[in-house]
């Protein structure tokens, strides 16, 4: 059996190469350092909502070097230092399936036969996602904090608001349902979100579930400001219009045929353990839990690589 821990590699250089090419309709920005061992490619895949990779690359950049398969980072569509949605030739067009065919796009672009695909929050469904639909192309999956079902996250951000507010929690889901008219889809999960953000706006309602202290927030804020990278607001309307607060996921796990290992912040309170158990019990996924909230890499860097080699293993 090969033993795929870390090698000393000499492939990273100080600055990552960055670049754009034009796949699938969309200017993509990538960051592509190939590697020289025997292993694959780690590809990173960000959380969504118009977010980016270079702060992953900020906190986690010397740790990839020990990775002698190569490291590939995209900027998904319409986000980072990708072109907007609006330049793109779909326009507002977004969904699932959109950006999974851009990553298979780029890795036939780059001549990659097999990858890792390693996701961060929404970034584990569209790993996931090409897990699934391109298994022939991917050796396993790390699905980091996931998120996979969004009413049950819906749910959970309206219960901590709540708790927050000191109300108690009022469910509109059973009042969705019945003003829906029969053979209509119950909006249940934009209800949730709604009234979720009607006690607490997003921001203080996120910070509160997915960071150990403020002092982390403000950490990756301030990385954040330093890569003076646009907000791209468009990327969560885009999936908000495609019904992504009524997007359920956990059916589709059973059919990925790779193996998928989990690893989770016991403090994102947005993930672990609701969003996690889905993988776990209907994926075969394998569980890490650290001590650590949606960024592990932010909290505890080397506890955060050591799951990572393990799960690689």
């Amino acid at each position: 059996m090969t033993d795929d821990r870390p090698q000393e590699p000499s492939f990273w250089e100080d600055e990552a190469q960055g670049q754009t090419a034009v796949l699938n309709g969309a200017e993509l920005y990538y960051e592509w350092q190939p590697g020289e061992g025997t292993q694959l490619p780690l590809v990173f895949l960000h959380e969504g909502y118009g977010y980016q990779s270079a702060s992953f690359r900020e906190l986690f950049g010397d740790k990839l070097k020990e990775w002698s398969g190569g490291s590939l980072l995209l900027d998904q569509r319409g986000s980072g230092r990708s072109a907007p949605l609006e330049d793109t030739e779909q326009g507002d067009e977004l969904d699932l399936n959109l950006l999974v065919d851009d990553l298979e796009a780029l890795r036939e672009h780059l001549d990659i036969e097999q990858i890792i695909p390693l996701g961060h929050g929404f970034g584990a469904l569209v790993a996931l996602e090409y897990a699934r639909r391109f298994p022939q192309h991917t050796k396993r999956v790390v699905a980091v904090n996931p998120w996979l079902h969004f009413p049950g996250l819906a749910l959970t951000l309206l219960a901590e608001a709540s708790a927050l507010k000191g109300q108690e929690l009022q469910d509109p889901a059973d009042d969705v349902r019945e003003q829906t008219p029969e053979g209509a889809y119950p909006a249940v999960g934009s209800a949730r979100i709604q009234a979720a953000f009607e006690l607490l706006n997003a921001r203080d309602l996120l910070n509160t579930l997915q960071f150990v202290s403020p002092q982390s927030r403000m950490q990756l804020e301030f990385i954040d400001a330093e890569q003076a990278l646009p907000s791209r607001a468009e990327v969560g309307e885009a999936l908000v219009y495609q019904g992504m607060w009524e997007f359920e996921y956990p059916a589709f796990l059973e059919e990925i045929r790779r193996p998928v290992s989990v690893i989770a912040g016991v403090h994102d309170r947005t993930s672990y353990p609701e969003q996690t158990d889905w993988l776990v019990d209907l994926g075969g996924a394998e569980l890490t839990v650290l001590d650590a909230g949606h960024y592990p890499w932010l909290d505890d860097e080397e506890a955060f690589a050591e799951a990572l080699w393990d799960a690689l293993r």
